[in-house]
C-alpha cells in the first residue's frame, strides 16, 4: 500500500521513522518546500504543492495512494482542507496528526487572538521589546509597528515586508527552558508573540515567559476540516497506517 504524508513537522518525520521499513508498505512524505535545505526523510520525499484539491486528487489516483495521513502545522489549513476533499474525491482514508494545543497554566498572561495582525493590534500596550516566534510568513503584520523592536526567531531567514527595528535569529528547535530563559535576558524581552503550535519543541519560551512575568499573545489555531478524524501523536498514526495494512 501506498501512504502519502503530507509533511514538514517533527510528527510528520516520526511517523515516517515508524512507518520505515513495514512490509507492504510504500512511503511517500511530501514537503511544502518553505524550509531550504530539509532533512532527508526515510521513504520518498516530494517538494511543493500539488495545484489545490483537484490537483491532490489526481496525484493520490495517478499514484495510487491506499491512504493519506495529514501531518502538516496546525496552522497550514488551506492544505489541510484540500486534503479532505481530494481524500473524498478519491475515495482514499485520511487522518490528521494535530498535536495538541497549548493550554494556560496558573501564571501565564494570555492574551489570544485569532490572526498575526489582531495581534499586531494588542502589542503596544503589552510592551516595546518583542520576541516574535511566529515565523517568517507573516511578518508584515507587524511592520508598521516603527516604535517596538523585535527579535524574530525562524529556521530561515525573513523576506520584507517586515519591522523596521528587527534583529533575526535563526535556530531550529527543540529549544531548552534555560536557552529560552536567557534569550529573554539578554534582549530584555517585555512581550512574546506566538502561534498556538502545541507540542513540546517550543513550549519552554512559555515556561520562561511565565516566569519573568511577561505577556503572552497567542494566536489561536484556524479551524480544521470537519469530520476527519485526529490522533494526537505519531504513534497512534502508525498503529491506524498498519490496520489498513492488515487482510
Amino acid at each position: 500500500m501506498h501512504v502519502l504524508i503530507l509533511g514538514g513537522t517533527g510528527e510528520a518525520r516520526r511517523l515516517a521513522e515508524l512507518l520505515d521499513g513495514a512490509p507492504g508498505l510504500r512511503l511517500t512524505s511530501s514537503l511544502a518546500g518553505r524550509v531550504a535545505g530539509p532533512r532527508a526523510l526515510p521513504g520518498g520525499t516530494r517538494v511543493g504543492g500539488f495545484g489545490g484539491a483537484a490537483g491532490l486528487t489526481a496525484w493520490l489516483r495517478e499514484h495510487t495512494v491506499g491512504a493519506v495521513v495529514d501531518a502538516t502545522h496546525p496552522f497550514a489549513g488551506t492544505i489541510s482542507f484540500h486534503a479532505a476533499r481530494a481524500a473524498a474525491d478519491a475515495r482514499v482514508p485520511l487522518l490528521a496528526l494535530r498535536r495538541p494545543g497549548w493550554v494556560p497554566v496558573p501564571g501565564d498572561q494570555w492574551y489570544e487572538t485569532d490572526s498575526l495582525e489582531g495581534a499586531a493590534r494588542v502589542l503596544p500596550a503589552l510592551g516595546r521589546r518583542v520576541f516574535l516566534t511566529t515565523g517568517r510568513m507573516g511578518l508584515a503584520a507587524f511592520a508598521d509597528l516603527d516604535a517596538l523592536w523585535f527579535l524574530v526567531r525562524s529556521v530561515d531567514a525573513p523576506e520584507p515586508p517586515q519591522p523596521v527595528r528587527t534583529e533575526v535569529l535563526l535556530d531550529r528547535g527543540p529549544f531548552t527552558l534555560d536557552g529560552e530563559r536567557e534569550l529573554l535576558r539578554r534582549h530584555r524581552i517585555d512581550v512574546v508573540v506566538t502561534k498556538d503550535s502545541g507540542g513540546a519543541a517550543t513550549a519552554p519560551k512559555l515556561t520562561a515567559a511565565r516566569e519573568a512575568g511577561l505577556p503572552v499573545v497567542v494566536v489561536r489555531r484556524p479551524p480544521a476540516p470537519e469530520g476527519v478524524p485526529v490522533v494526537p501523536d505519531p504513534e497512534s498514526a502508525a498503529r491506524w497506517v498498519r490496520e489498513r495494512l492488515s487482510p
